[in-house]
């Protein structure tokens, strides 16, 4: 196995309230992987804690190789490790276009003395990063938009905005969080889409989602969680089956 991330034996408490309990997880590079579970099953403080959004109690995170727990979130997406969220985080006052700019790593002109000493380096940059953006958007059916504030885009549009930025980082592996969480069944389509070509240029994902049809037609394998810990895991078929898995979505009679 090429593994990308493994989460070992996760934890974390909020006053009396175990969110996570000793859960883990394992992504091989160039997998779909899901994370399911019913409500209140832990998976968006899982999330955060791969992400290091939230540090956990205990338990380590290792991704390419190098421990992450405990490096900033900044950091860890500049290693190639990008997340959404469930609820979009565009900034409205900005076009479309420049939210995407904003999601370039290790840009020339955020040194301190580069504006004054590196002008000409910084100037191709950008042309070569908007030129980046604008080539993105296009994929992602947003071109038309470029000039357009963020803030005038559909829930569905600022999905799209947002995964499209993740893409100006690099990463290897991004997690989504619920992409088609309140989106029309067109643009659940056509998220998919994107999903299954980015995987086929030789990205990871990780998706947080309750539709189990976007599960279903987009994992490689799926992860189940239930009251802050691992339930199973396996392919989503056989997942879908498991007598556990449907206790604990409905509760055993």
């Amino acid at each position: 196995m090429d593994i990308l991330l493994q989460a070992d034996r996760l934890s974390k408490r909020f006053g009396g309230l175990q969110a996570v309990s000793e859960a883990s997880i394992t992504i091989e590079r160039g997998q779909i992987v899901g994370l399911i579970g019913p409500n209140g099953a832990g998976k968006t403080t899982f999330f955060n804690l791969l992400s290091n959004f939230l540090t956990p109690d205990g338990g380590t995170v290792v991704f390419n190789g190098r421990p992450i727990h405990r490096l900033p979130p900044h950091q860890i997406a500049r290693l190639g490790m990008v997340r959404t969220f469930q609820i979009p985080k565009a900034l409205s006052r900005l076009t479309v276009l420049e939210n995407l700019l904003l999601g370039a790593q290790n840009q020339i002109g955020e040194g301190f003395w580069h504006p004054w000493l590196r002008q000409g380096a910084i100037h191709r940059q950008q042309e070569e990063l908007r030129a980046k953006a604008e080539t993105i958007l296009e994929s992602v059916g947003l071109g038309p938009m470029g000039d357009a504030y963020a803030g005038s885009l559909s829930g569905g549009q600022r999905k799209l905005l947002e995964m499209a930025r993740t893409l100006m980082a690099d990463p290897q592996l991004i997690l989504l969080d619920e992409p088609a969480a309140g989106v029309n069944p067109a643009l659940i389509e056509a998220i998919c889409d994107h999903i299954q070509r980015w995987n086929r240029a030789g990205l990871s994902f990780l998706i947080v989602e309750h539709n189990m049809d976007v599960i279903q037609a987009l994992c490689d394998r799926v992860w189940v969680m239930a009251g802050g810990r691992n339930l199973m895991d396996g392919p989503p078929a056989a997942v879908r089956r498991s007598p556990a898995v449907l206790e604990a979505y409905l509760g055993s009679d």
